[in-house]
């Protein structure tokens, strides 16, 4: 092989990754897409109530990733985790298919199924997500980390192809509703069923394939029980071990529950967002306070806890798709795409199909960039991610703000939306978990992957506070006119409501209130959607701001 082959090739194991993720994106993705929808119209849940169980259950599949990254790196290695992790997501699929085989018999235990399950899938994700994302960057010895920014773009390639895939199979065999628009509230098993199968699919490729490809250019397995490892990959004088003292080590436990605590009590956060939060923050400063860090260590890894504060804003942006998008797209859209009428949890398809379709373009755009040696930092590529974001929800600020009640927002929108999100996201989610594989020192490099998904935790829990303040939408105007109630006037405080008249909002899950937040109440769905466009535009003009200070405490890496 020439010399520039060996410079320009990727080894085969970024590929049985690369397939190994698809199918589990295919199951986490593809259970996202329908679970709100089960939670409502099967389980009887309120959207709000469903919007804050999706983003707790979505924020603590990304807290548990700190716990997989720390099993790993002391007992059980990269390998064995991911195969643990993708059994267990298996298995909590299947829960959740049992729980949507029993609801209309017995709620109670549906509901208690659902529970398990998503307790099963937050921990299987622990394992599998910080172990797999930090073997693409394993593959890669020293010399070559250059090349991480395109294989991370390459590798989320696949997450995007299963997410994609699981996307488009998932609602069409869960999210079934007949020529008059009426719900088959027992298909959305079907839907969990094809998520478990796909990670039994990607579990059984990982396990097959790893000992020929996963491995280093000499021939060594990677990712294998820590204390088989060969430390060769380590910076001259590079420390080989963490050293936290017991001082460190109580003052992050004292932290995380006065952290915690304040959360709960004084910003009014529930149990599992004040997890989340606390867990964050007290983890990043239990790293920060290892005494074996050198000063260059020491900035790098606060470039990382930068660059993942701004990344909350992101994500809590972005996984509006899951929750208040896609109770829009089944309420006030008309999902007429080309004569199709789209099963409205398939309408964040779009998302998964532009990433597949502009992953690869915009990899061989950072090549040439870099070629030409005019690359932009990391940051600086985050910072535009997030001003194409508040871009997305300010063009469909303005679509929605003639809609009134009744109206119907053509899904042009929402496809466009979600067009300028994927260029958002190869900017920032790629591009971020290259970053932390370029400046995480080795002996943290999984417990480092897992701080970063952290701030997808508290991303996610945002997301989900931001989506219960989604305002009526127009089927519960429609609805409430049915019972000869003027929900405008209601909600103006034109009219009160009598006792028999709450009770009947209440049944259908409408609320006779705006929602608030930040106390501001948000009275339609422009005021709604300018909530994102003020976050993620003040989020990039701030970081953009500090590039200059970041890139020097990157003490040259980009």
């Amino acid at each position: 092989m020439s010399e520039t082959a060996v410079k320009t090739s990727h080894p085969k194991g970024l590929w049985v990754l690369f397939g190994t993720e698809m199918w589990e994106r295919f199951n986490f993705y593809g259970m996202r897409a329908i679970l709100t929808l089960f939670l409502v119209n099967s389980l009887m849940m309120k959207e709000e109530d469903a919007s804050l169980i999706y983003g707790g259950f979505l924020g603590l599949c990304y807290l548990t990733p700190m716990l997989g990254g720390f099993i790993s790196d002391r007992f059980f290695g990269n390998r064995n985790c991911i195969l643990l992790g993708g059994l267990m997501m298996a298995l909590g699929q299947f829960l959740l298919f049992f729980s949507a085989s029993v609801f209309g018999t017995n709620i109670s235990l549906a509901t208690s199924l659902m529970w398990t399950a998503l307790g099963i899938i937050i921990f299987g994700n622990g394992f599998f997500k910080p172990n797999i994302s930090s073997m693409v960057g394993s593959l890669y010895p020293k010399q070559e980390k250059s090349k991480l920014d395109t294989a991370f773009t390459i590798f989320y390639m696949g997450i995007n192809l299963g997410a994609f895939l699981g996307q488009l199979i998932c609602p069409i065999v869960g999210d079934v509703k007949d020529a008059g628009g009426v719900r088959d509230i027992h298909a959305f098993k079907w839907g969990f069923l094809a998520a478990s199968i796909a990670m039994l699919i990607g579990t059984a490729v990982f396990y097959f394939l790893k000992n020929k490809y996963v491995i280093t250019p000499e021939g060594r397995p990677l990712g294998g029980l820590p204390k088989n490892n060969v430390n060769d990959d380590y910076e001259e004088g590079e420390s080989q071990k963490a050293v936290f003292s017991q001082k460190a080590l109580i003052s992050a436990v004292l932290a995380f529950v006065v952290l915690g605590l304040s959360f709960h009590f004084a910003f009014g956060q529930n149990f599992i967002y004040s997890l989340i939060y606390a867990s964050g923050l007290s983890l990043a400063g239990l790293i920060i306070s290892d005494s074996s860090l050198t000063k260059v260590e020491k900035d790098r890894i606060k470039v990382i806890y930068i660059v993942a504060f701004f990344v909350i804003f992101f994500w809590a942006a972005f996984e509006q798709a899951g929750s208040s998008l896609t109770f829009i797209a089944d309420n006030q859209c008309d999902r007429n795409f080309f004569g199709y009428n789209m099963p409205p949890s398939m309408v964040q398809i779009f998302n998964g199909l532009f990433v597949v379709a502009f992953a690869v373009p915009f990899s061989m755009l950072w090549d040439y960039l870099r070629s030409k040696d005019i690359e932009p930092i990391s940051p600086v590529k985050q910072a535009v991610g997030l001003g194409l974001v508040a871009l997305s929800y300010f063009i469909i600020a303005h679509n929605v703000k003639d809609l009134g009640n009744n109206g119907l927002l053509a899904i042009k929108w929402l496809i466009l939306l979600y067009l300028i999100q994927t260029c958002a996201e190869l900017c920032l989610s790629p591009i971020g978990l290259s970053l932390v594989g370029k400046l995480s020192p080795k002996r943290f490099s999984s417990l480092l992957y897992g701080v970063f998904f952290l701030s997808n935790a508290s991303g996610y829990a945002l997301a989900g506070t931001l989506g219960s303040i989604l305002p009526a939408t127009g089927d519960k105007f429609n609805k409430a006119k049915e019972f000869g109630i003027d929900l405008q006037a209601v909600l103006d405080k034109k009219i009160t409501l009598t006792a028999d008249q709450l009770a009947i909002l209440e049944k259908n899950q409408i609320s006779p209130n705006n929602p608030v937040f930040a106390g501001f109440e948000i009275h339609n769905l422009f005021e709604f959607f300018m909530v994102f466009v003020i976050l993620c535009g003040l989020a990039a003009v701030i970081l953009m701001a500090l590039t200059p200070k970041l890139k020097k405490m990157m003490h040259g890496v980009r």
